[in-house]
């Protein structure tokens, strides 16, 4: 399908059909975007958990203040990110990279040396927004890779971080929740938003050309 078409098509859903299930291979698939997302160093400061369970959906419903897509969707992702950058954290992730590519470079343990000097040394709140934007990343994939999917999709802010982190077992993990989405399909007979235009400010309002 045509990515522009698809993101045309797709809306925050407003009601989903409780009675229909996202397959499990395309939620597989949207993982995978989300896994081959872009992140700053490429550290991924973040972890994405996946919620089926109706039960832990239902939780997760009270903490997002009642809407009823969290409960209704057959799928819940949760972007959570790291509370802050460890030098542990730091090293995994460049021990990984050398692992995948077999080698180690100079310029890169240099690079190394530079962020476990500068990154935990930083305010635990700085840290943790700078990797609540990496998260974000990943969501803006995730929501894209859905439309390509056609998979129904809400992205979520409007819940209480503190419940879903305490739902999901996070803190514990040294990680926060920064947003919801839950997946799956349309009721357009429930949905108010569902047969309205699409409405996004036109080029000439958005773009700016410096040519």
């Amino acid at each position: 399908m045509d990515l522009l078409e698809q993101l045309r098509w797709r809306y925050a859903t407003k009601k989903m059909n409780p009675a229909r299930a996202v397959p499990d291979e395309a939620v597989e698939r949207v993982v995978e975007a989300v896994r081959l997302a872009p992140s700053s160093s490429g550290l991924q400061p973040y972890e994405l958990v996946l919620v089926s369970n109706p039960e832990v959906r239902a939780r997760l419903k009270t903490a997002a203040n009642g809407q009823a897509q969290v409960a209704d969707a057959s799928h819940v992702l949760v972007f959570a990110a790291w509370d802050t950058y460890t030098a542990e954290r730091i090293d995994r992730a460049f021990d990984l990279v050398n692992e995948v590519r077999g080698t180690r470079s100079e310029g890169w343990e240099n690079y190394r040396k530079f962020l476990l000097a500068s990154y935990p040394a930083r305010p635990v709140e700085t840290n943790f927004h700078h990797a609540a934007k990496q998260a974000y990343l990943a969501l803006g994939v995730a929501l894209a890779a859905c439309a390509a999917e056609g998979i129904d999709s809400t992205p979520m802010e409007g819940f209480e971080p503190d419940a879903v982190d305490e739902v999901l077992g996070l803190r514990a993990r040294g990680l926060r929740s920064v947003a919801l989405l839950p997946l799956g399909y349309r009721d357009p007979e429930g949905d108010w938003l569902a047969a309205l235009p699409k409405v996004r400010k036109p080029r000439s309002a958005l773009v700016t050309d410096v040519r």
